[in-house]
């Protein structure tokens, strides 16, 4: 499995942006898998942010990401994304997806129930 991410940058706040996910191997509409995005800011750990489960039947999201993270699929592009809208200094980080297949995570947001990841994409918002 591999996961491959695009769309981050520099981006002024108040801005958006949306990052993508490109599964190879897994078959979004077919599989069971959970998918979604972490990020880890300069000498912090990783912070789970939102997830999608298989064929898009249920998504999570820790509570300091409603409002203004939003997960959503593409099965056609096997793709999944997250879009960042009116974003904020410290939404500076590096942003990862993540997978697992064929189980469901008992923590979502616990970077250790993933066992595939993207190579990571730095999202830097300026004030």
């Amino acid at each position: 499995v591999q996961l491959v991410e695009s769309g981050g940058g520099l981006v002024q706040a108040g801005g958006s942006l949306r990052l993508s996910c490109e599964a190879s191997a897994f078959t979004l509409d077919e599989d069971e898998y959970v998918i979604g995005w972490f990020r880890q800011a300069p000498g912090k750990g990783y912070e789970g942010i939102s997830f999608i489960m298989h064929n898009e039947e249920q998504t999570w999201s820790v509570d300091s990401a409603k409002g203004r993270f939003a997960i959503s699929s593409d099965n056609a592009k096997n793709t999944v994304y997250l879009q960042i809208h009116s974003l904020k200094p410290e939404d500076t980080a590096v942003y990862f997806c993540a997978a697992t297949e064929g189980r469901i995570p008992k923590n979502f947001g616990d970077e250790d129930e993933y066992e595939y990841w993207s190579q990571g994409t730095q999202v830097t918002v300026s004030s």
